[in-house]
C-alpha cells in the first residue's frame, strides 16, 4: 500500500498503523484484524494464541543481552469507536479509513481515526518486529474494549507470566495514568403505544456539537444532544399540543452524542419553529466554545402514518428530560477529578418502545450501585424496564510502582521533564487485568490524541515518535 506518513521514526511503527486503518475494526468486527495479527506473528515465528472472541496474545523472547530482564506485558485493544459526520458516506464494516495529515496531526476524513487504540496495536507490532531491543515481551491485543471491556473480561490470564505491564490506551504524552474508574451500561426501554398521526409533521434536528469521550471529556462542559432534545421537547410540550412520532440520537453509549433528531405531529404546529428559535438563542448562550457549531432546526416533513399516543409521548419526553447525564460528583480526595458521571449516549425508537442506552462511571462501587437504583426508580415512574450489564471494576492507585518510576525516569532522561501522574475518570482494561492478576505492577500511557470518539479525532505524529523513544528506553534498560 502507499503510505502517507513520512519523516517519523521508526518508519515501521507508522506503516503498521496505516495498515491497521485500512482494516475495518469496529467493536464486534475484529476478526479481520485478528487474522492480520496472527499472520504477522506466524511470519516471524512468534508464539501466538487467538481465542474464540478474537483476543490475540503474542510472545517474543528477549533479544540478546536482555535475557536477564523480567518479562513485560504490553497491552492495548484492537477495536475502535465508529463515529462519522452525518454527511459522510462510509461503511465501517467494509471501508478502510481515508487518512490525511494537517499540521503534524493525523486524522481520518469525516470519521473517527481509531488512534484509540490502534496506536497501541502498531507499537506492539513494531516491538515484536524487532524495531528495538527488548526483554521477553508478552503482547495482549484485546477486543470490544469500547463496548464494555468485553475482550479483557474473557481472556485466559493463565497465559501471562509477566508481573509488570504497560497499557497503551491513554491520550496524553505528558501524563502517566495510575488509576481509573469502573463502569456499567444500562438499557432502559420505555414501552409506547401508537395511534393515527394527524395534522402536520415537523422534524426537529439538533447537531453541530463537539461530542467526545463520555469519560475523558465529560468535565469539559460539552453539551449532550440527547439531553438538549429532551429539554427542547419538554419546553415545547408546555405550550403546544403534539405527539412524538420518533426520536433518534447518538450512536455509542461511551460517546457524548453530537446529533439528535425528533419527529412530532399535531393539528397546529404553526408556532413551533418560532418557539424553537427562541430556545436556540437561550441554549446557544449556555454552550461552551467547543460547541460553537450548534444548530437547532425545524423542517416540515411528510406526515407519518402513525405517532405515539399522548401518554407515551409524555413518558418518553419526561424520561429523556429527567435522567441525569454528565458530571454527577467530583472527588473529595483528588482535586479536579470527576468521581461519578453518567452519559445518555443513545436514543432509538423501535416498533413498541423507545430505547435509552446509558453509561455510568465511578471508581466507587457504591456509586455504581446508586446509579442502578436511580435508573430503576426512573424506569418505575415512566413504566419502563431496565437491563444493567457490562459492569467492570476500577483500578485503584498504588503508592509504590516500580514500572511507573522506570517510565517517569526514562521520560525525564530523554526530554528533561517529568510527566504528571494522574488518576482518570475514563475506564481502562487495567481494572479487569488487575482483578485477575492482583500482583501486576501497571501503568497506562500513550501519545497525544485529541477528540477521541468523534470525527475530529487526531493523532500527534511527533508525539508518537517521542512515545516510541520512551517505550524503547524502558525496554532497553
Amino acid at each position: 500500500m502507499e503510505y502517507i506518513v513520512q519523516g517519523y521514526e521508526p518508519k515501521k511503527l507508522f506503516e503498521f498503523f496505516e495498515e491497521i486503518c485500512a482494516i475495518p475494526h469496529g467493536s464486534g468486527n475484529e476478526s479481520a484484524i485478528a487474522e492480520y495479527l496472527v499472520d504477522f506473528a506466524n511470519a516471524r515465528g512468534l508464539e501466538c494464541h487467538r481465542d474464540a472472541v478474537n483476543n490475540v496474545f503474542i510472545k517474543a523472547p528477549a533479544t540478546k543481552g536482555l535475557e536477564d530482564r523480567p518479562a513485560i506485558l504490553l497491552q492495548g485493544h484492537t477495536d475502535m469507536v465508529c463515529e462519522k459526520n452525518h454527511d459522510t458516506v462510509h461503511d465501517f464494516t467494509k471501508d478502510g479509513l481515508k487518512l490525511f495529515i494537517e499540521d503534524g496531526w493525523l486524522g481520518a476524513k469525516g470519521t473517527t481515526l481509531g488512534g484509540d487504540d490502534g496506536i497501541a496495536v502498531a507499537m506492539m507490532m513494531a516491538i515484536l518486529d524487532g524495531q528495538t531491543p527488548h526483554p521477553a515481551v508478552e503482547c495482549l491485543f484485546t477486543v470490544e474494549e469500547e463496548v464494555g471491556l468485553l475482550g479483557a473480561e474473557s481472556f485466559d490470564y493463565s497465559l501471562v507470566s509477566a508481573t509488570r505491564m504497560i497499557n497503551m490506551d491513554s491520550e496524553d504524552e505528558a501524563c502517566v495514568t495510575a488509576g481509573c474508574a469502573g463502569g456499567l451500561r444500562t438499557d432502559l426501554a420505555i414501552p409506547v403505544c401508537y395511534t393515527e398521526a394527524l395534522g402536520a409533521a415537523v422534524k426537529i434536528s439538533i447537531g453541530g456539537l463537539a461530542g467526545g469521550h463520555s469519560g475523558a471529556d465529560v468535565h469539559r462542559g460539552r453539551a449532550n444532544a440527547n439531553k438538549l432534545m429532551g429539554r427542547v421537547l419538554r419546553s415545547l410540550s408546555k405550550e403546544l399540543d403534539f405527539n412524538l412520532c420518533a426520536i433518534e440520537g447518538g450512536s455509542k453509549d461511551n460517546a457524548i452524542p453530537r446529533e439528535c433528531v425528533a419527529v412530532v405531529c399535531g393539528q397546529d404546529l404553526s408556532n413551533l419553529s418560532a418557539k424553537a428559535d427562541k430556545l436556540k438563542i437561550a441554549l446557544t448562550a449556555e454552550l461552551c466554545a467547543q460547541d460553537a457549531g450548534f444548530f437547532l432546526q425545524c423542517e416540515e416533513i411528510k406526515l407519518p402514518n402513525t405517532c405515539m399516543d399522548q401518554d407515551s409521548t409524555k413518558r418518553v419526553i419526561c424520561a429523556i428530560a429527567t435522567v441525569a447525564s454528565g458530571v454527577l460528583a467530583m472527588s473529595n480526595h483528588i482535586e479536579g477529578l470527576v468521581e461519578y458521571s453518567r452519559n445518555l449516549g443513545i436514543i432509538r425508537t423501535a416498533e413498541d418502545c423507545v430505547h435509552l442506552t446509558l453509561s455510568s462511571r465511578s471508581a466507587i462501587e457504591s456509586q455504581l450501585d446508586a446509579s442502578i437504583d436511580e435508573l430503576d426508580a426512573l424506569a418505575a415512574l415512566c413504566g419502563a424496564s431496565t437491563r444493567h450489564h457490562s459492569r467492570y471494576p476500577g483500578w485503584s492507585y498504588a503508592k509504590q510502582s516500580p514500572i511507573r518510576e522506570e517510565y517517569l525516569a526514562a521520560y525525564a532522561e530523554l526530554f528533561g521533564k517529568t510527566p504528571e501522574v494522574s488518576v482518570i475518570h475514563a475506564g481502562l482494561e487495567c481494572g479487569i487485568i488487575r482483578s485477575r492478576l492482583p500482583r501486576m505492577d501497571m501503568i497506562s500511557v500513550g501519545p497525544n490524541m485529541r477528540d477521541i470518539h468523534s470525527p475530529d479525532e487526531r493523532l500527534d505524529l511527533a508525539s508518537c515518535a517521542r512515545f516510541w523513544q520512551v517505550i524503547a528506553h524502558v525496554l532497553c534498560k
